[in-house]
């Protein structure tokens, strides 16, 4: 569902909710006990045309289950309430829930907002579904939230999404930003989802439900097996909230805010490692952004607490390649573990061209830094790595919400290129992370019912399930192709990784030094005919992962066209 607490008024431009009945019979009323604002009040007269709420455009899938939850409270006479699930223009065409003294779904209407939980079938397969909420009793009732989702939902989240999440195996996680946490207030996501107050998105358009909060952050992170990274506000919040923060998260159950965690359901710590003290900050269009000068010392202010706090922590401070990260570098050197650096490219003419952006954006970050390392006292015998924390092309037309662009084959050969680059320079990066994961610039896309990954998340799940570990040196001329190998961690074998931004095949002649390799192993394509082709939710996809035998490697390594290329080669 959209708009589940109501942050909209029924009715209104913005609302995906609309009223049924009688003319007035829905106003907006204080919430209450529920925090968030406003609640729909819907009155009702003995007699008249009952009178309710209704939400079109749901998706649904014949046979599947659908569980929820509606939050209500009003007059006992304002029963019973129907919930109805609705498929289908007949009568029979949907599944209804009756609430109240009585009713299946039996419930003693009280002032506060009391919970009834939901469970549906869906009969047909349909993009139109609505779910219709309708009093038929006299008096007032209040509806505080409402609740609709797949039942194999795993806490929440979709099982389809997290099953690819899965496949792609990221070994780290930045949250909750990004622009948005420098208007973002982390007690707002804390507690029962449905008293969380919805909130103006402070940094993009749309609203944020405050559903998922830090404790769901890290309710993802164990499901999915990888480490957190969270950002603190340093934009327009200040150290005391920092640090309340950090104890919640790491705190034990005896400290303040330790307590409220293991009040909700958390007793142990979760000892979050990495920290990132805010978001670029150097932009005019970031929360709180401000002079250079006066923000190191925020952010030193920061670290000093954070670290007094908990001195076990890693913190990323905010850089900008220029002046921001060398001032960073010079003043901050002491309070900081790594260096934040961001970068997007566009769609630039030529494929050659559009797909080294990413690679030459890497490369300048990497020797930018190296020299700093170089020149600035501070970092004598001192490595401060980048972390590269935001990274991506980013162009075209929204598809998947807001920034919600579509990636191509072309998108993928700059991405996996950007990943050589990254492998060559690693002593200088501590880590990478992809902006995004899921919709927006994400390496995932979704539908209401099914998702796919874009061709970019083919590289990086590709990448990270396959490619070495330990970088090895590529020498010699490649014309086009751009070349990096690896061991792999336990050196069985060598993994090779080309990408061929051109319509031509290579054989690309190789010498292998100071190793002898079997000539057998395994190779992955990631190719198509056209480089726009690209991946849509709930269709066949265009672009995949192909993975064959190969045997007889010797002194070349052949390469399609348009393709990114992966051999791993087992060793004698």
């Amino acid at each position: 569902l959209e708009d589940r607490k109501f942050f909209y008024a029924v009715g209104a431009e913005e609302s995906p909710w609309n009223s049924t009945g009688p003319e007035r019979a829905v106003r907006m009323v204080p919430k209450s006990l529920y925090e968030g604002g406003q609640a729909p009040e819907l009155t009702l007269h003995e007699g008249a045309e009952p009178a309710g709420l209704v939400q079109g455009n749901l998706a649904l899938r014949k046979g599947k289950t659908y569980e929820g939850r509606i939050l209500l409270a009003g007059a006992a006479s304002a029963a019973p309430i129907e919930v109805s699930l609705v498929w289908g223009p007949r009568e029979e065409d949907k599944q209804t829930i009756r609430i109240g003294e009585g009713a299946p779904a039996p419930l003693k209407f009280t002032p506060e907002y009391q919970k009834v939980r939901l469970n549906f079938t869906a009969g047909a397969d349909t993009d139109t579904a609505q779910l219709s909420i309708v009093g038929r009793g006299s008096g007032a009732f209040r509806i505080g939230a409402v609740s609709l989702m797949p039942s194999d939902n795993v806490q929440g989240m979709r099982a389809d999404t997290l099953a690819l999440l899965k496949e792609l195996d990221a070994p780290i996680y930045r949250w909750p930003g990004g622009n948005f946490v420098s208007g973002y207030d982390w007690q707002d996501g804390i507690g029962d989802p449905d008293l969380r107050p919805p909130r103006k998105n402070p940094a993009w358009r749309g609203i944020e439900h405050n559903d998922f909060g830090l404790d769901e952050f890290m309710a993802f992170c164990r499901e999915l097996g990888t480490e957190p990274l969270i950002v603190v506000n340093s934009g327009l919040g200040g150290v005391d909230m920092a640090i309340e923060e950090l104890q919640y998260t790491n705190g034990a159950a005896d400290t303040p805010m330790g307590q409220w965690r293991a009040d909700n359901g958390h007793e142990a710590p979760y000892g979050v490692t990495w920290w990132g003290i805010g978001n670029e900050m150097y932009g005019a269009w970031q929360l709180g952004h401000m002079p250079l000068e006066d923000y190191v010392k925020k952010h030193n202010a920061f670290a000093d607490a954070m670290r007094a706090e908990d001195a076990s922590i890693h913190l990323v401070a905010v850089g900008a390649t220029g002046k921001w990260s060398e001032t960073m570098l010079r003043e901050c050197a002491g309070y900081m573990d790594a260096l934040s650096e961001h970068f997007y490219v566009g769609e630039k003419p030529g494929l050659v061209s559009h797909v080294r952006q990413i690679p030459d954006s890497v490369r300048h970050k990497a020797v930018v830094h190296r020299h700093y390392h170089e020149t600035i006292p501070a970092l004598a015998n001192k490595m401060i790595p980048i972390a590269l924390d935001e990274w991506n092309y980013w162009y075209g037309p929204e598809r998947y919400g807001e920034i919600g662009v579509r990636y191509y084959l072309r998108d993928a050969l700059g991405i996996a290129a950007g990943l050589h680059e990254m492998t060559r320079h690693s002593d200088v990066f501590v880590m990478a992370n992809y902006a995004q994961t899921v919709n927006v610039i994400g390496a995932i896309k979704t539908s209401q019912t099914d998702a796919v990954f874009a061709t970019t998340g083919l590289v990086l799940k590709l990448y990270r399930r396959e490619y070495g570990a330990i970088p090895v040196e590529v020498t010699g001329q490649m014309a086009l192709l751009d070349v990096a190998a690896a061991w792999t961690q336990d050196r069985a074998a060598l993994t090779v990784g080309i990408v061929n931004p051109t319509h031509t095949a290579y054989a690309l002649p190789t010498t292998f030094e100071g190793v002898t390799l079997s000539g057998n192993g395994k190779r992955w394509l990631i190719t198509a005919d056209d480089y726009m082709a690209y991946n849509e939710p709930g269709k066949p996809m265009q672009v995949s992962i192909a993975e064959e035998t190969v045997s007889g490697v010797a002194d070349s390594l052949h390469v399609p066209p348009l393709c990114v290329c992966l051999y791993r080669l087992s060793t004698e």
